[in-house]
This record gives structure tokens, C-alpha cells and sequence, in this order.
């Protein structure tokens, strides 16, 4: 084992695939310092205890652990890197599958334009994809069920009749996308659900009519893996904490608040908003909100650098 220790940088380590074992519990002490993991290993994920490799071919994903706070930092050279370990990071046993009471549930957040829903649907993609060479146990002409779904937070704004409802409907409607515009009381009662009874309906967002829709989502209980992506879903206050601490694992991802906003812009003139009114609702509305999100990156176990798609 190679190790080069320096006081004004992070310190850098390289391991053998025979000398590593990666786990939670087993994280350096030494404060302004970071891990880095960069040499072709293999590493034990904190789910389900299987064993890994990170870097592959022409590829390769670095994991940094912080110790201010035990979280980790993953970043790769390129976003397909991200997904495939992240994948592998959370990929069931066929063991662990087969358990109806096991369902391991992970919080997504990040600020708007920070890709949640992109790289949620990756992930669930790679694990679905993965998941029947795991399934060997199964009758081989049974085609495996997925084990892994996306269950995102937009369900749970609020309808625009009780945003009609409220002292000020114009100012409502103008913030929607803010905390108070959700109902984190009702993602709360369906989380719970799904952890003590293991399948759950909740509701999506129809873009087009600007409401939820009750019950068009299922979460069964063939569904071992669940990522939760959503804005405030690591927020430490009130019903947002409750809700956060019922995922096993909470993942942030990291991006300059700019960059996010650019990509926020491009989103609201591809719907049909007009320049200056894009302009308008991102420093009245989204630039706010992403800089509270941007706050609870703190309380995340894992946090992934944004790079493009």
C-alpha cells in the first residue's frame, strides 16, 4: 500500500483490490482531509454487503470520504460512470430480494436543475438492468420483475385550487415550487406506508393541467430499491426532517447554483415562457429555493458532483 500524506492538501491513497474493504464505519479520522480512491479496486457497498469494483476499463469513479461529517463524494469523468456505480452501490442480492420486509429506500435531493429526475431514472434503469444476472436462483424462463423504482416528490405539491385558497393566491402561485407550496405532510404518511407495509399508491405531477394525480404511481412490494427525488427531502426542519430520516441512505447532488439556474432558465423558454418572465420567476423563485436546498447538502451520506449530461 502506497500513502502520501500532505497537511495542505487532501490526502490521497492508493489501495490493492486485496486490501480494501470499504465500509461505513471504517472512515479515517483525520479532519480537512479526504480519501481518494482512484486505482483499480474493489470496495464493499453499504448496502447488502456485496463486493464491487469501481473502476473498469477507460473508467473510472472517485469516492471521497469527508470526515467533518461522515458523508462521501462521488464524481466520475463522465455521467454514465455516475450511474452504473451508483447502480452497483445499491444493487439487491437475489437473497435480499426474496425478503418481503426489506426495502431500502434512498432520499435524492438536490437543487432545480441539479438533474434528480434524470439521474433517479438512470440509476432505477442500470439496477432493473443488472438485476437478472442476480436473479440466477429463478426459473430461467421466468422473465425477473424489477426490483428498483423512482418515486418523485412532485406529486406532492399542492393543488392549485388550495393555492387559490391561501391570504395571497398571486404570491401562491408565483412561489409555487417553494416548501410551503408542497404537502410534506401527506409524502410523510405515504413513506411511512411504504416502510411498514411495504407497497404504497402515490400521486404524480401532470405537467400539462398543473395538479397531482391521485394514485398513479404503485410501489409494490417486488420493488426492494425506491429512490425518492425531490427538492427538500433533506431539509432538518419541522415535517421535512421527519421525512428525511425514514431513508436509509440520503443523496445530494452537488452543482454550481448558476450553472443550475442556467439549465432552470433553458427549462422554463422550452415550455413556452418568455425570456423576461423566466428571468423573472427564476430570482423571484428558483434561485431562492435552490440556495435553501443547497443548505442541507450537510446532512447527506452521499454527495455526487453534477457534471453535464
Amino acid at each position: 500500500m502506497e500513502a502520501s500524506l500532505s497537511p495542505a492538501a487532501p490526502t490521497e491513497i492508493h489501495l490493492s483490490a486485496e486490501l480494501l474493504s470499504f465500509r461505513k464505519e471504517k472512515r479515517v479520522t483525520r479532519d480537512h482531509n479526504f480519501l481518494s480512491f482512484n486505482s483499480a479496486y474493489k470496495y464493499r457497498p453499504l448496502f447488502y454487503g456485496q463486493t464491487r469494483g469501481l473502476c473498469r476499463k477507460n473508467k473510472c469513479v472517485t469516492f471521497f470520504c469527508s470526515q467533518k461529517r461522515e458523508f462521501s463524494v462521488v464524481e466520475g469523468r463522465c455521467i454514465d460512470d455516475i450511474y452504473d456505480d451508483l447502480a452497483k452501490r445499491i444493487l439487491p442480492t437475489a437473497a435480499a430480494a426474496s425478503d418481503p420486509n426489506l426495502k431500502h429506500i434512498v432520499g435524492l435531493a438536490g437543487p432545480p436543475g441539479s438533474g434528480k429526475t434524470t439521474i433517479a431514472s438512470e440509476v432505477v434503469r442500470r439496477i432493473n438492468m443488472l438485476w437478472p444476472q442476480k436473479a440466477s436462483s429463478m426459473d430461467s424462463r421466468v422473465e425477473p420483475a424489477d426490483v428498483a423504482a423512482v418515486l418523485p416528490m412532485d406529486g406532492f405539491h399542492l393543488y392549485r385550487s388550495q393555492l387559490d385558497a391561501m391570504e395571497n393566491p398571486e404570491e401562491a402561485h408565483a412561489r409555487r415550487g417553494a416548501p410551503w407550496t408542497f404537502n410534506p405532510q401527506l409524502l410523510l404518511t405515504c413513506l411511512k406506508t411504504l416502510r411498514n407495509q411495504g407497497s404504497v399508491y402515490a400521486p404524480s405531477f401532470d405537467h400539462g393541467v398543473g395538479d397531482p394525480v391521485e394514485d398513479d404511481i404503485f410501489v409494490s412490494l417486488q420493488h426492494k430499491v425506491v429512490i425518492v427525488e425531490g427538492n427538500y427531502l433533506l431539509l432538518d426542519d419541522g415535517v421535512w426532517k421527519e421525512i428525511s430520516s425514514i431513508f436509509d441512505e440520503k443523496w445530494f447532488i452537488e452543482i454550481d447554483i448558476n450553472k443550475s439556474m442556467q439549465r432552470v432558465l433553458k427549462r422554463h423558454i422550452s415550455t413556452g415562457k418568455p425570456l423576461d418572465v423566466a428571468k423573472w420567476r427564476i430570482e423571484y423563485n428558483d434561485r431562492p429555493n435552490a440556495e435553501l436546498i443547497m443548505k442541507s447538502k450537510k446532512n447527506a451520506d452521499l454527495v455526487i458532483r453534477s457534471i453535464d449530461f
